[in-house]
């Protein structure tokens, strides 16, 4: 790592922090305006409810099956939209039979898909089939975007060489998808958990961060509602950041490969 870039890489840290405090200084004074800790809590409010709820095992319960959910409807989503990416790249039958299906899943609110679901799905697995739904039509898009621009010059090269199918895959398909695949993971990732927590909240499944949300907010304890958002934001963020550090090391290692 040479010193301009950990210089770089100093200088977003600083950034960010300093960010972080200039929007914690605007909360702060906002909860100072209203001056009512039901209406909107302080950080300070804010985090000693998070410390407090973060010391109780029923707190990691309800986060845990709540991040197993979202991450396995991330998975299946990801799973799926490659699968369908790939097929209606390749085929044009395909791809006039199946983009309907994606363009409604783009277009319907997630509310009916929530209530849709209810109909038809235990209340538990209604979170996992939402981000399962959120996530297929993002990923689907852009892989099939990124395969149908792949350069035409280089494909041809690849014949003129006789590379054969999986060699220019790997040789060609996958350096120029890579980069936009990756993005459609990691904003997918935000959506999926945007999407879960939503069908929690409506569904109520047990042990979960949704039924905390909405306890909260049926209860009017708007310290425990902000509490529980934060730890919603939290995981996320902390979510992205490894899946972000394990894809590129990922990369890095077929990159030596």
């Amino acid at each position: 790592m040479t010193a301009s870039t950990t210089k770089n890489k100093g200088k977003r840290l600083l950034f960010s922090l300093i960010a972080c405090l200039f929007w914690l200084g605007v909360w702060e004074l906002a909860s100072l305006a209203v001056g009512k800790e039901l209406l909107l809590p302080s950080p300070r409010r804010t985090a000693v409810r998070l410390y407090t709820l973060a010391g109780t095992s029923s707190f990691w319960i309800s986060a845990g099956t709540s991040l197993l959910r979202i991450a396995v409807g991330f998975l299946s989503g990801v799973a799926a939209g490659t699968l369908f990416a790939v097929l209606t790249a390749a085929s044009r039958f395909l791809d006039s039979l199946l983009s309907p299906l994606g363009t409604v899943v783009r277009a319907t609110p997630v509310a009916s898909f929530i209530l849709l679901a209810l109909v038809w799905i235990q209340a538990s697995n209604v979170p996992s089939f939402i981000s399962f739904l959120m996530v297929t039509p993002i990923v689907w898009s852009a892989l099939k975007t990124a395969i149908l621009n792949t350069d035409r010059q280089l494909l041809e090269a690849a014949k003129v060489y006789r590379l054969g199918r999986l060699k220019t895959v790997r040789a060609v398909f996958l350096p120029s998808v890579l980069p936009t695949y990756t993005a459609s993971l990691l904003t997918s990732l935000g959506l999926a958990w945007k999407s879960g927590i939503a069908a929690e909240v409506l569904c109520h499944p047990r042990q979960s961060i949704g039924i905390e949300l909405y306890e909260s907010k049926i209860y009017l304890e708007t310290a425990d509602l902000f509490a529980w958002t934060a730890t919603v934001v939290l995981l996320s963020v902390g979510m992205e950041a490894l899946f972000a550090l394990l894809l590129k090391r990922t990369l890095a290692k077929g990159e030596r490969a």
